[in-house]
């Protein structure tokens, strides 16, 4: 992206299908576009609200939160790996909200 931002697994997604639509994809491209196919279970309009809403949780960057849209954490652990290489102290608390709104986006199996 030239303007520097970050997308989520989703926009990747929808934007790889639109180009395919339009012309034949180099097989790397074919094949970022069917991982993001395969893991991204959210639509482009939520995964921009998850990040919109994990976003304003405290010591939540816009890498992380797009990180968080993308891995739909379900377990402490998973949000812990998620800051793992951040300078942010991760506490129970933070924990919490991020898995609170993360669960509303969560598919139903």
């Amino acid at each position: 992206m030239t303007d520097g931002k970050y997308v989520t697994l989703a926009e990747v997604r929808d934007l790889l299908t639109a180009e395919n639509e339009k012309r034949e994809l180099l097989s790397s491209q074919k094949a970022a576009m069917e991982q993001a196919r395969t893991v991204s279970p959210l639509t482009v309009e939520q995964a921009k609200a998850l990040v919109t809403e994990v976003s304003a949780v405290p010591g939540v960057t816009d890498y992380t939160a797009v990180k968080i849209a993308d891995l739909l954490p379900k377990y402490p652990e998973d949000v812990r790996a998620i800051f793992a290489k951040e300078r942010v102290n991760v506490d129970t608390v933070m924990i919490k909200q991020i898995l609170d709104i993360t669960a509303k986006y969560i598919p139903v199996q």
